[in-house]
């Protein structure tokens, strides 16, 4: 995977999760994108990256001293057993269940698993299954 090249047209330029304690964040994120086939790209004192997720201190300037409320990232993982070892990595390094594998209602073939990091960020990892490319677009209310 071409982490360091510009895409341009992405929805999402780059996210910052702003974490209490870097250290088990890292192990955490660094075990769950292994699996993903994302590598962590840099490391720092106060912050680490891979692709266009940031994660950081509050102490990183541009924190603004202050830690990120609680989100939902869901990563993409290329089949089921890959969604099924993000979510027994997540477990391994600190995660916390917050849904196990399997199929969701909201189109057919979605196959995810959800699980809390450190900080309590519902992080997903979703398969769409060969059903998505030709099930036709799906509107989700939140």
């Amino acid at each position: 995977m071409e982490t360091s090249q510009l895409h341009r047209g992405r929805l999402i330029d780059h996210i910052q999760l702003v974490v209490c304690d870097l250290k088990p964040s890292q192990d955490f994120y660094t075990a769950v994108l292994n699996v993903l086939d994302i590598p962590v790209i840099g490391t720092s004192d106060g912050y680490f990256w891979a692709d266009e997720l940031v994660v950081s201190t509050p102490d990183s300037p541009a924190a603004l001293g202050a830690v990120t409320g609680r989100h939902h990232l869901a990563f993409q993982a290329k089949d089921r057993a890959t969604v099924d070892a993000f979510y027994q990595a997540a477990l391994a390094h600190g995660g916390r269940d917050n849904g196990a594998p399997g199929e969701r209602p909201y189109h057919p073939g979605y196959y995810a698993a959800f699980v809390l990091d450190p900080d309590g960020n519902n992080i997903e990892a979703v398969y769409h299954g060969d059903a998505r490319r030709s099930a036709p677009s799906v509107v989700i209310d939140f």
